[in-house]
């Protein structure tokens, strides 16, 4: 069970929700040399290029968490600020979250990668017809702490990803509608630096229109291989 604030350009409510289907959109870039960029991020650490772009991961829905404390196996994990679609029974909504991923099983493969790691996401939405007309505007933003430093991680707009209705036109195969309890992640900025594992991740989706920011922080804990 989920829990959100739900913010509207009239007002606010809080929701309580089961999610049943969880997908991950993978290489979503509308930019070819942006992506081109971030398949070779993710190939200096052994992670095969995609077959087609964009991909559509299915993800077990227990592994959504609004947690802020992710714990982890191993030290070889790294988060990314992604846009989320939610689809409600009464329409479309947008918050924001964290794809965490597993980068030394993403050498094996994507898809097992991408079970390992709980998804992380935050505790707000924003209506999507109030940002749909301003979307290339909105922000995202990740820092994260290495060696007990913060710093900025990823930052860029979300024209640099392939609009929401693009993205659900091609998932759903033409026309319709995400089915409602229906949670997308809709891809991701390249890192500053490099993909890189972290003891702090935070995130943030801004608004420079309507004037405001959806964010999630939390720290990773890594078990030991061996207890």
């Amino acid at each position: 069970m989920l829990r959100f604030l739900r913010e509207t350009t009239t007002g606010r409510d809080h929701i309580a929700i089961d999610i049943e289907n969880l997908i991950v959109a993978g290489w979503t870039g509308r930019d070819p040399a942006a992506i081109a960029h971030h398949i070779e991020e993710l190939a200096a650490l052994g992670v095969p290029p995609p077959s087609r772009v964009p991909l559509f991961y299915r993800i077990a829905a227990g592994q959504l968490t609004q947690t802020t404390r992710l714990q982890v196996l191993g030290p070889d994990t790294s988060g990314e600020v992604e846009p989320v679609l939610v689809s409600l029974a009464d329409g479309l909504w947008v918050g924001v979250g964290s794809d965490h991923t597993d980068r030394k099983a993403e050498a094996m493969g994507v898809a097992l990668s991408k079970q390992l790691c709980a998804k992380v996401v935050a505790g707000q939405l924003w209506r999507f017809a109030d940002v749909a007309p301003h979307w290339d505007q909105l922000i995202l933003r990740s820092w994260a702490v290495f060696d007990g430093e913060r710093r900025l991680y990823q930052e860029g707009t979300a024209a640099a990803m392939r609009p929401p209705a693009e993205l659900l036109r091609l998932y759903l195969g033409g026309e319709g509608a995400l089915p409602a309890a229906t949670l997308m992640y809709c891809g991701t900025l390249g890192a500053k630096g490099g993909v890189r594992p972290a003891s702090r991740f935070e995130m943030e989706f801004e608004d420079p229109v309507l004037g405001r920011k959806l964010a999630h922080a939390y720290d990773v804990e890594v078990l030991p291989l061996v207890a």
